[in-house]
Order: structure tokens, then C-alpha cells, then sequence
């Protein structure tokens, strides 16, 4: 079925038609953006995609197609995959590391462990060593549970060859993928311990709370001060919080957020927001510290992204 309709020319959309597919395009947004988001790691691009969405479906006679819901994810992920294509070649020549754009997500992410999960900072970063085509098919057979069929008809592919990709992505991020996701409690726990350690600037503390595989990463997009590889190692890492991070020359402030569906530090600086820590638990101990300074990746933590599948 094409994505788009011929309608007859010189003659207007009625009215009816336009806000019975505002209606169901509304009703699907927070599926769309998250399908979109998951294929690219970045917010701003999943708007654009998802406005790119709209100008094909609102194009579309609703009253033919079937399965709404599977069309709109049809066009989302054939448009995140050209934006995603486009958004590798830009990455090329970014400066420094790139990390995902940070969210801060309601509190029903995190208790969707799966969702949550597959959001996540670490997630996302595995889901980059992915190609194109092999993250999208990943996203929506382990994400959203679509079958192969709605899958090939999504990307392009036959069934058969939906079912090869699927099985070389599930096995290249299971290799990949964070070890474990701890209890809210143990989560809990070591951010706020964190935190003290990071506003007190307490090596010993710091020590304390970072697994002694920590690493390090943050992104400052080459506008603000980032490190420009990654650091691990629990000393390390507890030495570049207590004494690079920590500043005592600005009025500095350190908010307990969700972030992806899970912990993280909102991190303002004369009452502006300078970044955003998002930190992997497990066992008890931070596992992972992914600070983003970039700009332009802030414009989603002002306030909470809905996400759903």
C-alpha cells in the first residue's frame, strides 16, 4: 500500500478527513517518537521525523488502511532510517564523543524495566555499533514486538532476510548489552550516594560507589569543555569527578531526574542548565557516568518526554 494517496486536484482535504487523522496520529505520538528516537538517539531529529510522518499521514485516505497503528510505524521507520543514514554522516565530523540526547521520561518508563532499558544511555550507545537497516529491524522485533512481515514491509526487505538481520543484531548487542538492571531500592541508594560524593567532591566517598569497571564518557558537541575520550577505571574516574567536575567558582546545583528511564543528576549552574549525568547501576555500584554538556542536546530537560510502546 503506498504512503500516499492521489486526491483530486484543485479540490481541498475536507475538514472530517483532517481531524480523523489528527486524532489518530495523536494517539499513536508517543509510540511514534519513541520508535523514532530508538533508531536515532536523537530528540530533535525524532521530531523532525515525526513532522515528516504527519505530512504523509494527513495525506492519507484513513478510511482504507487497516492497521493504523502499523502504517504509522511503516512511515516513522522509513523515515527515521534516511534520517538516520544522514545523521551518520554528520557524526563523522562531530566534535569529540557523541553521546545520545538525554530525556528526562516520566516515572512509567522506568517501571516498564524492558522500556527503560531499552532507552537507556548504555542501550543506545550499543545500538549505535549497529547498521542502519539491523538497528531498525533490532528496534522494532526486541522493542515492539512487531512481527517480521510488518517488519519487512517497514524496511524493504523480504521476510526471510528481516529474520537474518534480526538474528545478527539480537546476537552482536546481546554481547554488548549492560550486564544487569538492579532494584530500585539498590538504584536509588547509589545515586544519592553519588551525588553527595559529587557535590562534596569526596574521593573516598566516590570510590565507594563506582564499580571498578566505571567508565566515563561526556559530550560537549566541541562547545563546552568534555573529555574528549572515555576514562574508566574506578580511581580515575572518582579523581576526574572530585577535582575537573566539581567546581567551587560558580553557584552550581544538582537535581535528582529520570533520564532515560533511569537515574541521573540534572546539573545547573548559576540557574541554568549546564548538563545532564545519566548513570548506570548495577550491583549496587555506578557502573557508567554519561555527562552531556552539549546545547544542543538540552532542549528535551526542561521538561518530562512521554515515551510508550
Amino acid at each position: 500500500m503506498s504512503e500516499r494517496t492521489e486526491r483530486t486536484a484543485g479540490t481541498a482535504e475536507p475538514a472530517t478527513s483532517v481531524d480523523s487523522a489528527t486524532e489518530v496520529f495523536v494517539a499513536h505520538r508517543n509510540l511514534l517518537f519513541t520508535v523514532a528516537y530508538e533508531m536515532l538517539g536523537s530528540a530533535a531529529d525524532a521530531e523532525d521525523v515525526l513532522q515528516e510522518t504527519w505530512l504523509r499521514w494527513v495525506d492519507v485516505d484513513t478510511a482504507t488502511v487497516r492497521e493504523q497503528r502499523a502504517y504509522l510505524v511503516r512511515i516513522v521507520t522509513r523515515q527515521a532510517l534516511d534520517r538516520l543514514r544522514a545523521l551518520g554522516r554528520r557524526k563523522e565530523s562531530y566534535v569529540g564523543p557523541w553521546l545520545p540526547e538525554p530525556l528526562l521520561t516520566t516515572p512509567d518508563v522506568a517501571e516498564d524495566v524492558e522500556l527503560a532499558e531499552s532507552v537507556s544511555m548504555a542501550m543506545l550507545l550499543v545500538l549505535e555499533t549497529l547498521a542502519p537497516t539491523e538497528r531498525a529491524v533490532f528496534v522494532l522485533r526486541e522493542v515492539f514486538g512487531l512481527g517480521y512481515d510488518e517488519i519487512a514491509d517497514a524496511v524493504g526487505k523480504s521476510p526471510a532476510a528481516v529474520r537474518q538481520l534480526a538474528y545478527r543484531a539480537r546476537a552482536h548487542v546481546a554481547a554488548r548489552r549492560p550486564r544487569g538492571v538492579a532494584s530500585p531500592d539498590e538504584t536509588r541508594a547509589a545515586l544519592l550516594a553519588f551525588q553527595r560524593a559529587v557535590e562534596t567532591g569526596d574521593l573516598q566517598n566516590l570510590l565507594d560507589v563506582l564499580a571498578p569497571d566505571v567508565v566515563a564518557l561526556s559530550d560537549g558537541g566541541g562547545v563546552r569543555h568534555a573529555l574528549p575520550r572515555p576514562v574508566s577505571g574506578a580511581e580515575n574516574v572518582a579523581r576526574l569527578l572530585a577535582a575537573g567536575w566539581w567546581k567551587r567558582d560558580a553557584e552550581r546545583s544538582v537535581e535528582l531526574v529520570q533520564v532515560n528511564g533511569g537515574p541521573g543528576l540534572l546539573v545547573r549552574v548559576d540557574g541554568e542548565v549546564d548538563g545532564v549525568l545519566a548513570v548506570r547501576v548495577e550491583g549496587g555500584c555506578v557502573t557508567g557516568a554519561y555527562h552531556v554538556r552539549n546545547p544542543e542536546k538540552l532542549s528535551h530537560v526542561d521538561h518530562e518526554t512521554a515515551l510508550s510502546r
